[in-house]
């Protein structure tokens, strides 16, 4: 699976607001659709997990048909400094088929991120800081079950 990552400047050089207007353009190529809408339905809840600065060593990741995309956030004195960021458009559509976006989250808030989250949207989501998307037990070991070769197939006459 092809990754592709940015990084985009955050407070004090842009609210966290305006940062997640910066990430949903990103996503989704400044154009108007029903998945920006959807983005920017959760601008608040986004809002208050990038304050918290959870996207500064966790990914917000995106994911679709295309490559996964992982979005993090510079903060401070690294956000004042234009060579820090990465903030150049994708060369294709993030969200496009069954899109889902994970936003990394403080264990104390994650809950009632999650809770506010999903009144809104299901395919936003938020998972734990220390979580990383695609590492589960559950998911190496269907990957690894994916990878079982059966000879007796092949040895078929």
């Amino acid at each position: 699976m092809t990754t592709v990552a940015r990084t985009v400047r955050s407070s004090p050089y842009r609210d966290t607001v305006q940062t997640w207007e910066v990430i949903v353009n990103l996503l989704t190529k400044g154009g108007s659709s029903t998945v920006r809408a959807e983005l920017l339905s959760v601008a608040g809840i986004a809002a208050a997990v990038l304050a918290e600065q959870s996207a500064k060593d966790a990914a917000i990741v995106a994911t679709g048909e295309g490559p996964r995309t992982r979005i993090y956030c510079v903060y401070d004195d690294d956000a004042l400094d234009e060579s820090e960021a990465k903030e150049d458009p994708l060369g294709f559509d993030a969200l496009v088929g069954d899109w889902a976006v994970s936003l990394p989250c403080p264990k104390d808030d994650l809950a009632w991120v999650q809770a506010a989250l999903r009144e809104k949207s299901s395919r936003i989501t938020a998972r734990e800081l220390s979580e990383s998307l695609g590492t589960s037990k559950a998911s190496n070991s269907a990957a690894t079950e994916g990878l079982v070769l059966k000879s007796e197939v092949f040895l078929k006459p």
